[in-house]
């Protein structure tokens, strides 16, 4: 969006009579409650945000104390050009400093301590593998380049094992990818072809994360408590405990309006009329939705039940309207959803930290994300700034782990990563670290491993056709709109922030008839410096600066003009 489209809103019509009821706590929500007060006028006493929790915050979670410690099921992959997330941050001021915003803060802390990977890979036990390139060959680029060019109508169902061989999926580029974006075999190529083009313009820098930014703490201090802050002064009501089960619907012709919300309190059915007037968003599937935890000595023992939380709410709707879109697309086959990560809470640690230190050979610990390549879990970890939890003492530290292959027996726990207690699976990392002869000393200083098992923390990557996931603001809706990962935004992708955040912006200024435009998703792939350089570093020309290098001379390196024709 141009600087000459960022204008204040006009009060829309009758909006002080007008309520609006947010289905769901997560960053959408709490997003959408946010845009409403600033941009629709609403006030906040209006506003009523319903959790089947006793917090919200949603997939942006951290909690705990160190006596028992920490947990944090993940945290989302931030970059510059989320022009949402930076918009609805550019007006919620931090709580360290009130005198700044959130994006201020965010920002000065992206350049004091930047995220840059000197050990993105490990093998044999903790030594750095070779990661300086992609390791494509010229048929892996051009697998690539036809996966860019051809439309996601033709593409369909395809899944990534379909569309790749066998020995691209061996290759670096694909190890970063996995492992960054937590895609699997069986997940949907089309969301493959949506990273590759949102986030084109950082593949120059994938191999040492460059251009990927964090937060102070774990998202949920830093980002959810000042969101939570800023509604509760302007009076946003928050209903907590409360669990939808459905949504009824007039239906005229092709309009469709919200009439009554039904939920469960403290074990008591109730009802929310909606008048015609008034907002209802829905939040209709959560990636942590049923999130089951362990510990040191327990599993996390998934979750099968048959009530989903907000999927089993988005089955009734679907029932109801072809607009409503295929749940059973995305949330009927956890073992292709499902995934786990642990958090690890060390007291007085002299062993793991100041080892990883000297690993990665970055003494701020700012290395991001590891990858176990020889791993048959495939595992990754990750050191935080410290302190990650806004109550953490010094001598405590936290660190953040992860496998994707969840039913393969281990290499040195001979168990599989979902049958694994919290030690077992720590103890797994160790040994791939490269510290299986101190396995004993370092359990002496371990608090606690909080595995969280998340039935269908990937379903958003699972094979879709066009319809399957719902419009933001359905077809003929009057009064009602999808917030968060399942509901269709063109162009951008899912597991991100930013789309939840986008969803919200959609939505409240879609209902609400605002003349103002939403902002539009980073058009990196329209850029031919963008590409030039994504093509160069695909094709390992990456050592050739742009200006000496023609668009016609990458491609007759490329033999592109080749796969072209």
């Amino acid at each position: 969006m141009y600087n000459y489209e960022k204008i204040n809103t006009k009060k829309p019509a009758n909006v002080e009579s007008r309520h609006a009821y947010l289905l769901g706590g997560g960053i959408g929500s709490l997003a959408a409650a946010a845009f409403l007060i600033r941009d629709g006028h609403m006030p906040g006493e209006n506003i009523h945000i319903f959790e089947q929790l006793d917090r919200v915050g949603g997939s942006m979670d951290g909690a705990g104390e160190w006596k028992e410690g920490y947990t944090a099921r993940g945290g989302r992959e931030i970059e510059a050009h989320f022009e949402c997330f930076s918009e609805l941050y550019s007006f919620i001021p931090s709580i360290k400093d009130p005198n700044v915003t959130v994006l201020d803060e965010f920002h000065q802390l992206n350049i004091d301590e930047p995220i840059l990977s000197n050990c993105r890979i490990v093998e044999n036990q903790g030594i750095p593998a070779d990661f300086s390139s992609l390791g494509l060959s010229k048929e892996d680029a051009m697998v690539l380049a036809k996966l860019a060019m051809t439309t996601e109508e033709a593409l369909g169902e395809t899944t990534i094992e379909e569309f790749f061989s066998p020995d691209f999926l061996e290759t670096n580029f694909w190890y970063f990818w996995e492992t960054m974006f937590a895609f699997e075999p069986w997940h949907s190529v089309v969301e493959v072809k949506r990273y590759m083009e949102r986030f084109m313009h950082l593949i120059g820098g994938m191999n040492r994360l460059e251009g990927i930014l964090h937060t102070e703490y774990n998202q949920f201090d830093s980002l959810i408590l000042p969101l939570i802050k800023w509604l509760e002064e302007r009076e946003v009501n928050f209903h907590y405990g409360c669990v939808v089960t459905d949504i009824d619907f007039d239906f005229k012709g092709d309009e469709k309006t919200a009439t009554c919300i039904y939920y469960e309190n403290n074990g008591t059915q109730r009802k929310q009329e909606v008048g015609k007037e008034d907002l209802v968003m829905f939040t209709n599937g959560s990636m942590t939705e049923n999130t089951t935890r362990g510990s040191l000595h327990e599993t996390a023992v998934i979750n099968h039940s048959e009530n989903k939380g907000c999927f089993s709410v988005w089955e009734k709707l679907s029932k109801k309207s072809k607009d409503f879109g295929h749940p059973e697309k995305f949330c009927s086959d956890i073992d292709k959803t499902k995934w786990m990560s642990f958090t690890i809470t060390l007291k007085d640690d002299e062993i793991v930290f100041p080892y990883l230190e000297k690993l990665t050979k970055n003494p701020t610990g700012m290395n991001g994300l590891v990858t176990i390549k020889d791993s048959s879990w495939l595992m990754s970890w990750v050191v935080p700034k410290h302190p990650h939890f806004i109550n953490q003492p010094d001598n405590i530290h936290v660190l953040w782990a992860y496998a994707l292959r969840m039913d393969v027996e281990g290499d040195y726990v001979k168990k599989t990563y979902s049958e694994c207690t919290g030690q077992e699976m720590f103890e797994e990392l160790l040994y791939h670290m490269g510290l299986k002869d101190q396995i004993p000393e370092i359990l002496k200083t371990t608090i606690n491993v909080i595995p969280a098992m998340m039935p269908y923390i990937t379903a958003q990557f699972m094979p879709r056709l066009a319809g399957d996931r719902p419009h933001v603001i359905p077809q003929g809706s009057q009064n009602f709109a999808f917030l968060g990962q399942f509901a269709e935004v063109e162009h951008d992708c899912v597991f991100t922030v930013e789309y939840s955040i986008r969803t919200a912006m959609m939505a409240v200024y879609g209902l609400l008839d605002l003349e103002k435009k939403v902002e539009p998703v980073y058009p990196a792939w329209y850029d031919i410096r963008v590409l030039i350089n994504a093509a160069k570093t695909c094709l390992g020309l990456e050592k050739i600066p742009v200006g000496q290098l023609t668009l016609n001379q990458l491609l007759q390196k490329s033999e592109l003009s080749q796969f072209l024709k």
